[in-house]
């Protein structure tokens, strides 16, 4: 059984920055990945990146070129800069280690809001 714990929520101005961690209370480098989902109030839950063991990283579209999605295996913990925050990405943000079938533990979510 391994806890992820989410952290660096909180409310920010449209334009501005925040960065989410996830810390781990076990390997992280023993999952396939990484992922960060979001769901926003009367929304299903979507994957916004993710970050294989190796290194490699994905996003969705709609936050290329804003989110970096990183990871610090020593540590345990992934993180999620984001950046030109818009009032749609307000939502509860989530970490979740991935198996080849999927999320395997989630986090409790940490929530993000973005005024316009």
């Amino acid at each position: 059984q391994v806890q992820l714990v989410e952290s660096g929520g909180g409310l920010v101005q449209a334009g501005g920055s925040l960065r989410l961690s996830c810390a781990a209370s076990g390997s992280i480098g023993s999952f396939t990945a990484m992922a960060w989902y979001r769901q926003a109030p009367g929304e299903q839950r979507d994957a916004v990146a993710g970050i294989t063991s190796g290194g490699i990283t994905n996003y969705v579209d709609s936050v290329k070129g804003r989110f970096t999605i990183s990871r610090d295996d020593a540590k345990n913990t992934v993180f999620l800069q984001m950046n030109s925050l818009k009032p749609e990405d307000t939502a509860v943000y989530y970490c979740a280690a991935m198996s080849a079938r999927g999320p395997s533990y989630w986090g409790q979510g940490t929530q993000v809001t973005v005024s316009s």
